[in-house]
């Protein structure tokens, strides 16, 4: 839940009669095109004496209006309603509140927790992937199949476990979730976790700390379907691995359903234990490849309809002959075309799109994971990595940190959540004071700033 504090009159009964008014003065403010993508899809729902509630079609359309529109909106509820009231936004495709945060842009909390409750599974879902919005081509033909097996039939098929592999932004996790999204609709009682592994080991380290080690594997092995993304990143972490292979054997002999993701085959895991490699290989290891042109085109399709884009097939085939290998980044591109469309109050088209595909190949980062941003900093600095999740104040040991909780906002697609995880369990607001501090720094101290740019660097080669 987001609430804005504002200054106003009481608010009219007539949620209507308010929502018109609010978007009138609004339209005054925004071009025509920016007051139809960004404000007339907002649905106001209902109102009390203290707060409005509205409804959003997605999280990216929150983090643009709360980036870009904050200020406006804020304004306009101060003029329409004038005495203090909250605003409350909700996110209709996955019905989450948007928690606020008093010091910075409100994140949207990420669903886990260091020791998951005994009692009872949140499986971490997001509802939005599903097989329906999933598009098939032969480039995922038996990965789909056999997914949609066990999601009619989990524990009982010979896909156990099943083992998704490829490379990044080919839509692993999607057909992962898919497979807990449709057994939860299937068996409602079927107890179902996801999370990705990293995850699962920050868990595990603050199971250890907190004398609790027992209480995380017996939640754990009480899943009637575990559902592992990246297991590649259990790889030089011994004692975890040492754990899920524990918990691997306790499901699998009682005919739990395991799905497992990672970026290559189990044969190909060099440094993961030989025992949980073997274990891999008991059920059917799929691939997903990089999609064909016509498959790349129909994704395209499907999520210009789902963000009411038109888009002509010209301008399609054009994303979609570009962007060869990660169906991330031809979603990643149709949002930037509708954003520098909406900012620039231009049409979409063929050029417009062409530029669009040009910032999207120069964006590209590379794959960066936080571990190895914690080894490169802590190598460059000379600081023990373990360091990083101490309490202590040493000045140079909190530079390191912030510097690898600068770097793992920068450079990867982790959660502020995840990132404070990573680095013994702070809160998120940390991670952004953290970033906000070596921002500072860099202005304000060049030897910063150039070591800031050597770091850089070295991670980059580190990680290409």
């Amino acid at each position: 839940m987001l609430n804005i504090g504002l200054i106003s009159k009481a608010p009219p009964i007539n949620l209507t009669e308010i929502w018109t008014d609010f978007l009138r003065e609004i339209k005054s403010n925004v071009t025509q095109m920016t007051f139809n993508t960004w404000f007339l899809p907002i649905k106001p729902l209902e109102i009390s004496n203290s707060n409005i509630k509205v409804q959003l079609p997605s999280q990216f359309f929150w983090e643009w209006i709360d980036e870009h529109y904050k200020n406006l909106i804020s304004k306009t509820i101060q003029n329409v309603l004038g005495e203090q009231i909250s605003l409350t936004y909700i996110i209709s495709e996955d019905a989450e509140l948007i928690e606020p945060d008093k010091e910075i842009i409100p994140q949207i909390i990420e669903k886990t927790k260091a020791i998951p409750p005994k009692q009872e599974s949140n499986a971490f879902l997001n509802p939005r992937y599903t097989f329906d919005n999933f598009i098939k081509g032969e480039n995922n033909q038996l990965a789909r199949a056999a997914a949609t097996a066990i999601s009619e039939n989990p524990g009982g098929t010979s896909f156990n476990p099943l083992f998704l592999y490829g490379g990044v932004g080919l839509g692993k996790t999607h057909l992962m979730q898919a497979i807990g999204n449709k057994i939860l609709e299937n068996y409602s009682d079927k107890r179902i976790i996801y999370l990705p592994s990293d995850i699962f080991t920050v868990q595990f380290v603050e199971s250890i700390k907190s004398d609790k080690v027992n209480e995380f594997s017996s939640f754990y092995r009480s899943m009637d379907v575990l559902i592992i993304d990246d297991i590649q990143f259990l790889i030089g972490k011994e004692k975890t691995q040492d754990l899920f292979f524990h918990i691997f054997n306790t499901l699998h002999q009682a005919r739990k359903q395991i799905v497992l993701s990672s970026d290559k085959p189990p044969k190909d895991l060099k440094g993961l234990d030989e025992r949980l490699i073997s274990r891999f290989q008991w059920g059917l290891s799929a691939d997903i490849q990089s999609p064909d042109l016509e498959t790349r085109i129909a994704i395209l399709k499907k999520k210009s309809e789902d963000y009411g884009l038109l888009v002509s097939d010209e301008i399609l085939e054009y994303i979609a002959s570009s962007i060869t290998s990660n169906i991330r980044e031809l979603e990643g591109c149709l949002i930037k075309l509708l954003a520098n469309s909406s900012l620039n109050s231009k049409d979409i088209n063929l050029d417009l799109a062409k530029r669009t595909v040009k910032e999207i190949a120069t964006d590209r980062k590379i794959n960066v994971s936080i571990d190895n941003i914690t080894k490169t900093v802590c190598s460059a600095l000379s600081i023990d990595e373990n360091k990083l999740r101490d309490k202590t104040r040493k000045k140079e040991i909190v530079l390191a940190r912030q510097l690898a909780m600068f770097f793992s906002k920068e450079l990867t697609k982790s959660s502020l959540k995840t990132i404070g995880l990573h680095f013994g369990g702070r809160d998120h607001s940390t991670v952004i004071h953290s970033c906000n501090s070596i921002e500072k720094m860099q202005q304000e101290d060049s030897s910063i700033k150039t070591l800031v740019e050597n770091l850089r660097s070295q991670i980059e080669l580190a990680c290409s």
